[in-house]
C-alpha cells in the first residue's frame, strides 16, 4: 500500500476498525503531533503496533498543534506530517483530527488498545475514562521519554547560532 492511500477519513477509519474487528482482529490506536520526527517516535509506534493486528495512528491537526504547543508550531503542516507517519511500516492507517485529545476517536474506532508513549502512567492517560468506556485497554509503549520534539527543536537553533562545531 502506498502511503498516501493510508491516510483515510475518521469515518473511514471507524469503518476499518469495524472491519478488522469482524475478523477477530484487534486494532490499536496511537495518536500525537509527530511535528519533528526523531526515534521516539520510532519506537512508540512500533511499540503500539506490537499491542495488536491493525495500528490506526491519529496525528493531530494543524489548529490543534497550535493550541497544544504553542506559537510557532506546528513546524510541518498537517499533511507533510501525515505522510511521514504514514510512511513507517508498523502504520498501517493515519487520521487527521482537530481535537487536543483522541476521546472523539476512541468513541468512533472503538480500538481494543489505546497506546501511549511513556510520558504517561496507564492512570494518567487523559483518556483513560473513554477508552475503559468502550472495553477497551491502555497500553505504556516506546522508550523512556529521554527526547522530545521541543529539545530537538532548541538543540538545532542552538547549533544555528553557534555554527557547527570543529572537526577534531
Amino acid at each position: 500500500m502506498n502511503t498516501s492511500a493510508k491516510i483515510i477519513s475518521r469515518a473511514r477509519a471507524a469503518e476499518v476498525a469495524a472491519e478488522a474487528h469482524t475478523h477477530g482482529r484487534r486494532v490499536v490506536l496511537a495518536n500525537g503531533c509527530f511535528d519533528l520526527l526523531h526515534v521516539g517516535h520510532a519506537r512508540y509506534l512500533s511499540g503500539a503496533r506490537a499491542c495488536g493486528d491493525l495500528l490506526i495512528v491519529g496525528v493531530n491537526g494543524d489548529a490543534s498543534v497550535r493550541r497544544l504547543k504553542g506559537p510557532g508550531r506546528p513546524l510541518l503542516d498537517e499533511r507533510a506530517r501525515a505522510a511521514l507517519v504514514a510512511a513507517f511500516a508498523s502504520v498501517d492507517y493515519v487520521v487527521l483530527f482537530e481535537d487536543d485529545n483522541v476521546r472523539g476517536l476512541i468513541a468512533e474506532i472503538h480500538p481494543d488498545v489505546h497506546a501511549k508513549g511513556t510520558d504517561y502512567t496507564a492512570e494518567s492517560v487523559p483518556e483513560r475514562d473513554a477508552v475503559l468506556a468502550i472495553g477497551g485497554r491502555v497500553a505504556i509503549v516506546g522508550d523512556p521519554k529521554d527526547h522530545n520534539t521541543r529539545d530537538l527543536i532548541r538543540h538545532i537553533l542552538h547549533q544555528h547560532r553557534e555554527g557547527p562545531a570543529e572537526a577534531g
